[in-house]
């Protein structure tokens, strides 16, 4: 049994104080994969992130990959068996946000 913080509080302590996000989601997935191989009957073993961080400027998509799964590989040793990394510039996510509008826009005309 798990004492202290969850894992997707130490998720959120350890990116919010690395990386100073502007938008930091932490999605627990686990009851999606019960069963499977790496699932705990306790849960927290399937995440999904989605970072937006000014400090992913000027790195590649790999880059930041690796910089979040090293922040967090004390997590991946214990108990996080999967772990969904989406890790945006502002401006990305900008562009991202900006198409979905779009997208909405165009689906709401038809």
């Amino acid at each position: 049994m798990q004492t202290g913080p969850s894992y997707a509080v130490r998720i959120r302590t350890k990116l919010t104080e690395a990386l100073t996000p502007d938008r930091l989601d932490v999605i627990d997935d686990s009851h999606r994969h019960a069963g499977h191989s790496g699932a705990h009957p306790d849960g927290e073993t399937h995440f999904r992130v989605l970072v937006v961080s000014a400090s992913f400027r000027e790195q590649t998509r790999l880059a930041r990959q690796r910089q979040v799964y090293g922040l967090l590989t004390a997590e991946m040793q214990e108990r996080v068996h999967a772990l969904q990394v989406t890790a945006l510039t502002p401006e990305e996510a900008a562009l991202r946000h900006g198409a979905a509008r779009r997208s909405e826009r165009l689906a709401s005309n038809l």
